[in-house]
């Protein structure tokens, strides 16, 4: 399975009310990575560091500050979560992470095949 292919089950799992708050957080974060990652690379690049496939959404999906602002405060706190232990997410994170991952969904599928 491609980046792509992850990151759209991903997302869409995201959305499972279901699941924990935290779960849904992590899902939808990780969509969002696989998904810019996918892009970046579709422009012949591989990063060396996660959070510039977001710094970069601008020039790589022509995304606004609506969408890599989200991106990047959830990488801020993935990584709270990740390396600290603390992991402060809430249901209007949750939902903004989606809406803008669903963003960079759109703009990814549009991209041609690769050439």
């Amino acid at each position: 399975m491609g980046l792509k292919e992850s990151g759209l089950k991903r997302l869409k799992d995201a959305s499972l009310e279901q699941l924990s708050i935290e779960s849904r957080f992590d899902l939808a974060y990780n969509a969002a990575h696989s998904l810019s990652l996918a892009a970046l690379r579709w422009h012949g690049y591989r990063p060396a560091n996660r959070y510039i496939v977001f710094q970069v959404l601008p020039h790589t999906l022509q995304a606004g500050p609506e969408v890599w602002r989200v991106l990047a405060k959830s990488h801020d706190v993935r990584n709270l979560g990740e390396y600290e232990g603390y992991l402060n997410v809430d249901e209007r994170l949750v939902m903004d992470l989606i809406i803008a991952t669903r963003i960079v969904a759109d703009k990814i599928v549009e991209l041609p095949p690769p050439s």
